[in-house]
């Protein structure tokens, strides 16, 4: 009768040990497709003309412009949400960890971090950019601080929810150390807890920023697009991604391979941002055996 047991056991843990290697295997499968298919056709166009023209000179152009758009947005936004994603993250895991407005405020952020783009796109369009062409007169409307704070709020529930989870990964015994010696919250908070959660937190910062580097739709509300070089947040702003979206519904096959070169930009940054995060997450980590 044990032995029956066992066998069944056996057989039940070999049966979801088969079926979850294969599920796995065909995600991997579908993976080094697409990136194999976004390699092949991306690496053809990659030369020297599209990170020095702009996209104003159609199929002899580049993405100069786009390249520097989407540096220029993503970096804004970050400067916008990490800020305040980590103070919001640090008083849900310090200061409302279970309490019901830290519950509250969990459930929300979660909501946001599953809200659509386009959502928070078009949410940006009535908060942002019709107010600033009604108070200007139409002489700024769409802009790339629009399109940067559209991008912030995708970039925020990110960023709140690693915080809060890599701060409540801290051991107890450093609270209780630290509070024992007389160390008042606020420094036990910053000079403690922040510091023993920094690797956490810089790599939630980090595949946040992976995140904002590949969206579109918010992009074409908010920022809208410009095909000249622009440098000011208050114009018009060019993005890879929105310049991918633009080229590939052109019919011109030189447009779709520069389509192909800025998603393949796009794969190897968003890759270098997950290879650093990881890299740095494993050199300081969080709690230390």
């Amino acid at each position: 009768m044990v032995v029956d047991i066992y066998a069944r056991r056996r057989a039940i843990n070999f049966m979801a040990m088969v079926l979850s290697g294969c599920a796995a295997a065909v995600g991997l499968a579908f993976l080094v497709w697409i990136l194999w298919i976004t390699l092949k056709n991306g690496i053809a166009a990659l030369d020297l003309k599209l990170f020095t023209k702009i996209t104003a000179y159609a199929d002899q152009g580049g993405l100069a412009n786009a390249i520097v758009g989407s540096l220029i947005m993503d970096l804004i936004a970050l400067a916008i949400c990490a800020p305040v994603g980590v103070l919001a993250g640090t008083f849900l895991a310090e200061y409302a960890h279970r309490t019901k407005l830290g519950a509250t405020i969990r459930f929300l952020n979660d909501i946001l971090l599953s809200a659509p783009s386009i959502v928070l796109g078009l949410f940006v369009y009535v908060i942002i950019v019709l107010p600033m062409s009604n108070l200007s007169h139409g002489a700024v409307s769409f802009s790339g601080l629009a399109g940067a704070i559209a991008l912030a709020l995708i970039g925020l529930p990110v960023i709140v929810r690693t915080t809060d989870e890599m701060l409540q990964l801290v051991p107890g015994t450093l609270r209780e150390a630290a509070l024992s010696l007389g160390v008042p919250q606020w420094k036990l908070t910053v000079q403690v807890l922040m510091r023993a959660a920094v690797s956490g937190i810089v790599t939630g910062v980090l595949l946040a920023l992976a995140r904002l580097a590949g969206e579109t739709a918010p992009l074409l509300f908010t920022a809208f697009g410009n095909n000249f070089m622009a440098f000011h947040p208050l114009n018009k702003m060019e993005s890879v991604p929105v310049a991918i979206y633009q080229y590939t519904n052109d019919p011109n096959p030189a447009l779709h391979a520069i389509a192909w070169a800025g998603a393949l930009l796009i794969t190897l940054f968003v890759l270098l941002l997950s290879l650093g995060a990881r890299w740095y997450l494993h050199r300081h980590k969080v709690i230390h055996d």
